[in-house]
């Protein structure tokens, strides 16, 4: 059995610390990506709010309107 030497452990070593640097490199990247999509999707949760900021004033003109109207119906039930 070969003996184990200082020098046999750091070549085991070396290729290993390589392929960790470059999964920190590609950790790097994802996490980018991750904080990007982050990002966009509070902006979608934002749009979204006022959308619906946006259709209840809609609901609300045309409910009045109907009033000044005489045409609102029934609610359904």
């Amino acid at each position: 059995m070969a003996e184990v030497t200082n020098d046999l452990i750091y070549e085991v070593l070396k290729p290993m610390q390589g392929r960790l640097s470059n999964i920190e490199h590609r950790l790097d990247g994802i996490d980018a990506r991750l904080t990007s999509l982050t990002t966009q999707m509070n902006a979608v949760h934002v749009d979204v709010s006022n959308i619906y900021q946006t259709l209840g004033r809609l609901d609300q003109r045309v409910t009045r309107i109907e009033k000044r109207l005489d045409i609102i119906e029934e609610p359904a039930e």
